[in-house]
């Protein structure tokens, strides 16, 4: 009578030892299969160009992109090589805004990375130019941030510093971190 026990605990620890194998390797490849879903775009653009209206009918921003990728589990939109056209609010001359790379969220926050430029169409604009690695849009506000090292080109001046806020809508700016102001000579 031992040596049946001993067979059937035997048979009895190989049928689980199995069907331990088993259920591990099948939940295994159901959270690959969950991961690989959620790094899959719910739609793809190619060459994107969208007109964003306010409620008011006028227009508030343009995107062009040369890719656009929407996750829509994720709450997110990348885009490769976006451009922006940003209307303020006052009815002024639009500024337009670059980068290599940006990413959307559901709050209408868009993070710019990469050689991000914005820039001004008014050619009298005191500022002309700010340069950076990273920035921060709010489309709602046209509040633009960053705590990064930005550079800031004006009329007859260059200054570098970090922790930047730039109102598009009043055109206000503010600089946290001011490092340092190159002038050039202007001649008369």
């Amino acid at each position: 009578m031992n040596k049946l026990n001993s067979l059937a605990f035997s048979i009895f620890l190989i049928a689980v030892s199995t069907y331990a194998v088993l259920e591990w390797m099948e939940n295994k490849d159901k959270t690959a299969e969950v991961i690989s879903t959620d790094l899959v775009p719910e739609f793809i653009a190619e060459n994107l160009q969208s007109d964003i209206f306010n409620e008011d009918g006028q227009l508030s921003y343009v995107i062009d992109a040369q890719r656009m990728e929407h996750f829509s589990d994720l709450s997110l939109t990348n885009f490769e090589l976006p451009r922006y056209t940003l209307y303020p609010k006052n009815n002024s001359l639009p500024w337009k805004m670059s980068a290599n790379e940006a990413t959307l969220y559901d709050n209408n926050r868009v993070i710019l990375k990469n050689r991000v430029r914005l820039y001004a169409t008014d050619k009298n604009s005191l500022i002309q130019e700010i340069n950076g690695k990273y920035l921060e849009l709010d489309l709602n506000t046209n509040i633009i941030s960053s705590e990064q090292t930005i550079l800031i080109k004006g009329k007859g001046f260059t200054m570098y510093g970090s922790g930047l806020i730039v109102d598009l809508n009043t055109t206000q700016m503010t600089l946290t971190e001011h490092v340092q102001t190159i002038y050039k000579k202007t001649t008369s």
